[in-house]
């Protein structure tokens, strides 16, 4: 399978770098979208360097490309991760400005029924937000708040984490072993 991850501005950039390795390590074909402040705070926040993934990616595409393959549907994925997601891009794909690469690949996705996942950093979530939110999901987007679970009884951020991208993993329809199913016997 073919994916383009899409890795905007928001908090939470340690999620797009797992969700990239957890891809390529199932056998996915990933190719990447970074924004320049998407790169800035993976820095600051994870202490992650975003040439490491850009290097080991299938393809990387410049935000500001809009000439870059995935801009046309003509180019053959099988779906979009943006995570994490700013409201900024958010609302701009909620309401048709494909002004980068990231926006434009997505509303090529919703306009190709390509499936689109929208990983939503921000809280608390202003009517604005919600309505954004709304508008995408009934226009086949699957929206996915990074809201981890506890049954699972995590002890650490990995565990939180992994919970997150194994949800991602889950919509997308990839194994995974990131977190235990709920079970009912285990209460």
């Amino acid at each position: 399978m073919r994916y383009i991850i899409g890795i905007s501005g928001a908090s939470g950039g340690v999620y797009g770098a797992r969700l990239f390795q957890k891809l390529q390590e199932t056998g996915n074909i990933v190719e990447l979208i970074m924004t320049p402040y998407g790169k800035e705070v993976m820095r600051m926040e994870a202490g992650i360097d975003p040439s490491v993934i850009e290097e080991i990616a299938d393809e990387v595409y410049q935000d500001s490309d809009l000439a870059a393959p995935p801009a046309s549907g003509s180019h053959l994925v099988d779906g979009m991760i943006i995570c994490p997601c700013s409201m900024s891009t958010l609302s701009k794909i909620a309401t048709g400005i494909s002004d980068t690469l990231i926006t434009r690949a997505a509303a090529v996705c919703l306009k190709e029924h390509r499936k689109l996942i929208i990983v939503p950093r921000e809280t608390p979530l202003s009517s604005v937000y919600l309505r954004n939110m709304l508008t995408l999901a009934e226009a086949g987007a699957i929206i996915l708040p990074p809201s981890p679970a506890f049954y699972h009884k995590p002890t650490s951020m990995k565990h939180l984490v992994d919970f997150i991208i194994g949800k991602i993993l889950d919509s997308l329809g990839v194994e995974h072993d990131l977190f235990p199913r709920w079970d009912s016997k285990d209460r």
